[in-house]
């Protein structure tokens, strides 16, 4: 392996470079970060297992070493109690973790599980040859259920869209695709949901969840007012926790539903 995949895989980072390095990296592919100490034993046992896992995973997953003693504030801020901490982080969060000296068949299991399945990448593409087959090699795969059942939505098949998305229980997206469905079998649709919609095929969020809180408030059905519940939830799901317009609006339809 070249010295220059080496140094792109495994690297140290502080507090000047861990947004740019570690979180916005991690929307690119998972970055796992390894909190150790010069002084701490478990680590020196821990580190050289972790570098053999990334090394062995090039271009797939990086490795991110920070310092704690030169880092006060990321210990702080990830509440690092004890070393060695292990925090993978993926689309800017944390996804998976674990503390002490793992052994190494453990640790690899770990990697392998942040590692993207060639079904996840083929769900990536958005392209539906690709969805199709992601969903032949995992018939349950979520992205891919949810993106072909919204691009068959998109072309008016509606029948296989709702039998990809009913497939994924558990899934707010997919259900709020769902409630979306029921809302347009009813018929016309009424107010600002036809604008809320082409706003969500478009891409624009703020628009289509305000678009949204406005049918919520003026619809009196209680069955309607629930389905547009459901996809206001799915756009919070599509958006995700932390996005600061999901969680405005999160809060104004809770004080709606008060």
């Amino acid at each position: 392996m070249s010295t220059e995949t080496q140094h792109t895989t495994i690297y140290d980072v502080g507090e000047a470079d861990f947004q740019q390095r570690v979180l916005e990296r991690s929307r690119e592919l998972p970055v796992v970060v390894d909190f150790w100490a010069d002084w701490c034993g478990p680590c020196k046992q821990l580190t050289p297992v972790l570098e053999r896992a990334a090394t062995a995973r090039a271009g797939k997953v990086e490795l991110a070493k920070v310092d704690v003693d030169r880092n006060r504030g990321l210990q702080s801020a990830f509440h690092i109690q004890g070393i060695p901490a292990v925090k993978a982080f993926r689309d800017g969060r944390v996804a998976a973790e674990f503390t002490g000296a793992l052994p190494p068949a453990q640790v690899e299991s770990f990697f392998d599980s942040l590692v993207p399945s060639e079904a996840d990448e083929l769900a990536r593409s958005g392209e539906e040859a690709d969805l199709r087959r992601a969903l032949e090699l995992e018939p349950t795969h979520p992205e891919a259920r949810r993106a072909l059942g919204r691009l068959l939505l998109g072309r008016g098949e509606t029948d296989e869209a709702v039998g990809l998305l009913e497939g994924a229980p558990g899934d707010f997206l997919a259900d709020g695709l769902l409630a979306r469905v029921e809302l347009t079998r009813a018929g016309e649709l009424p107010g600002s949901l036809p604008e809320a919609f082409d706003a969500w095929d478009r891409g624009d969020h703020a628009a289509a969840l305000e678009a949204l809180q406005s049918a919520f408030a003026t619809e009196a059905d209680p069955d309607r007012r629930d389905l547009i519940r459901r996809v206001m939830v799915g756009i919070f799901t599509e958006l995700g926790p932390d996005d600061p317009l999901a969680r405005e609006h999160r809060r104004r339809l809770s004080s709606a539903l008060n």
